[in-house]
């Protein structure tokens, strides 16, 4: 019989719907949590409280998954603290591991793959490989069909985050995962940040148009979030200010000095680093100060379509940019990061000749991660949640998590 554990998950009820219908075609279906957080989202049946400590955690696993005879792992990420020892101990006992999170095409699309993601990804890089994959694979239709909930996003957030604070002595020795601030004091800095950019929407809009009407050529820069596992695990950087040094410093070197900069805010930075302050300091110890423009918010797609390239870490964004025929340079590991989509020759050689992404790569490389690791759903609206529930049991019932199913996920 299958035995699918499910760990730490997105504080919806995407686990607990999975879980419930596995359970319903006879698999056996279990979740371990950590804390308060984990206990009220997991609502899929047996459910084990582990409260030892992280240092003894690799060893409980390794038992409870030999005593339960556990078949499949599924997990939000593989990069959280007992994530990561969770999939070390299921490759050691040839449990099936599957992670997801949100998809690599926006907004509507979940990922779904085996063993880890980003940089542990499994999904290919090899133009060839990709192709073959891509084989048989109707172009997929990449409008918008589903819109998820800001409202129920931030709610889950909340309702996970002080429970697991306020209720602690439950689960004394939990330890998280996350490298955001403490939840007293990111939530009302996040809800300060977002009232000061609603409040300033008309200036930057004005700012955004001023840089699409200037005369001469830019790049754009889109910055991540600092707390990210795409920065912190998946790249060679140490911070986000290291990567902004790297890019303005190329750029002040390599770049035509005709061209400009524009180094975009990530929607979702709570706003405890000053970036236009950083930019602004990096800016002018380059000697570039006017060639380089910030922007605090703005339609990212706007930029793309008029930008000369765009320099990303490994953002999903970076995707955007090839469907959109968007030269891209990488500084991190990413998945799309293959010869015929983006820059081979490093960023100093970018800013000179920017590489446009092969359109048949591109086409290929859509295809196969819809045909692989990405379903289509969201995790905070009850349509798309629904669709996207089934599409994952769908290739976790059939074992083809990361193979090529066709039709799956492209209603």
């Amino acid at each position: 019989m299958k035995h699918f554990v499910f760990l730490q998950g997105m504080p919806s009820p995407f686990f607990s719907r999975i879980a419930r219908q596995l359970k319903q075609r006879g698999a056996r279906v279990s979740g371990i949590n950590f804390c308060v957080g984990d206990w009220l989202f997991w609502r899929g049946g047996e459910a084990t409280h582990y409260r030892g400590s992280l240092a003894q955690w690799s060893d409980f696993f390794h038992r409870y998954c030999q005593s339960k005879t556990v078949t499949d792992l599924v997990l939000l990420g593989e990069q959280r603290r007992y994530h990561k020892e969770a999939v070390a101990v299921a490759k050691t006992l040839g449990v099936r591991v599957t992670v997801t999170d949100f998809g690599y095409l926006r907004p509507d699309w979940i990922t779904l793959e085996q063993d880890g993601m980003g940089g542990n990804s499994r999904f290919p890089r090899d133009p060839e490989v990709l192709e073959v994959l891509a084989r048989g694979v109707a172009e997929p239709d990449l409008s918008e069909s589903y819109r998820d909930s800001a409202l129920n996003m931030a709610k889950g957030d909340l309702l996970y985050s002080f429970s697991t604070v306020f209720f602690w002595p439950f689960f004394p020795r939990y330890q998280r995962s996350d490298h955001r601030p403490h939840p007293f004091r990111y939530f009302p800095v996040m809800g300060l940040t977002l009232l000061r950019m609603h409040l300033k929407k008309n200036r930057i809009q004005a700012q955004l148009s001023d840089v699409l009407v200037e005369k001469g050529g830019f790049f754009v820069f889109p910055l991540q979030l600092e707390h990210d596992f795409q920065i912190i695990s998946y790249s060679s950087l140490n911070s986000l200010d290291e990567a902004l040094e790297k890019v303005i410093g190329s750029f002040a070197r390599y770049a035509d000095g005709m061209d400009r900069l524009v180094i975009k805010r990530h929607p979702w930075d709570p706003g405890f680093r000053n970036w236009a302050k950083k930019v602004r300091y990096w800016s002018d110890f380059y000697g570039i100060g006017e060639r380089v423009t910030y922007l605090e918010g703005g339609n990212l797609d706007r930029l793309i379509e008029k930008a000369k390239g765009m320099v990303t870490v490994n953002s999903t964004s970076g995707v955007r940019a090839l469907q959109l025929g968007c030269p891209v340079a990488v500084l991190g590991q990413a998945i799309y990061h293959s010869p015929g989509l983006t820059a081979q020759n490093g960023l100093d050689a970018f800013w000179m000749a920017p590489p446009r992404p092969d359109p048949g790569c591109v086409s290929a490389f859509i295809r196969a991660l819809v045909a692989t690791i990405q379903i289509r759903g969201v995790f905070f609206d009850e349509q798309g949640l629904t669709v996207g529930v089934d599409a994952a049991v769908r290739r976790l019932w059939l074992e083809r998590v990361g193979d090529a199913l066709l039709g799956d996920g492209q209603e």
